[in-house]
């Protein structure tokens, strides 16, 4: 059986740009389990991390100022970010039956692949100290992981509005 005939890799084509986001049964399931209002409350708390973080990282650039607010700041982004892509990963393991890389969030997913190793790579230079990378480069990594994360979210939000506009009547 090829890859594409497993689900893991979407097959390319016009089809896959039509295929609804939940079939019936899955949206039975995403409407059912409490997963669902977990990601609910923390993709908005992730998101309003994100913000104040990336006010912080700015007001340090601009000011030389707040360096150690900054980090912790974007050290709090990070571990929500981890915690809201275990409960994701186990919300599509409920709905999809797979814990990553399901059909229907299967670039969003790798998407999030990149913006977790970003922001690991951030927790791994501030451990480092300045052995790594020196200050200013370690804001740059950051405000990299933050412009993945931004891409992430836009492709999660659009998917959102796909699936609202795709709800049964």
């Amino acid at each position: 059986m090829s890859r594409t005939m497993t689900g893991v890799i979407p097959p390319a084509g016009q089809g896959a740009a039509l295929r609804p986001v939940y079939t019936p049964e899955e949206r039975v399931r995403r409407d059912a389990t409490r997963w669902t209002l977990v990601q609910g409350v923390l993709a908005p708390l992730q998101f309003a991390v994100f913000l104040a973080s990336l006010a912080l990282i700015v007001r340090y650039l601009a000011t030389g100022e707040g360096w150690a607010v900054a980090v912790a700041s974007v050290v709090v982004k990070t571990l929500v970010l981890y915690l809201i892509m275990v409960t994701g990963a186990i919300w599509e393991k409920v709905v999809f039956g797979q814990y990553l890389f399901a059909r229907s969030f299967f670039w969003e997913d790798v998407v999030s692949m990149l913006v977790i190793a970003l922001h690991t790579a951030c927790l791994v230079a501030w451990f480092a100290g300045d052995t790594l990378l020196d200050a200013r480069s370690q804001v740059m990594l950051a405000l990299t992981a933050y412009a993945s994360y931004a891409v992430n979210a836009a492709q999660f939000l659009y998917k959102l509005r796909r699936a609202r506009q795709e709800r049964p009547a």
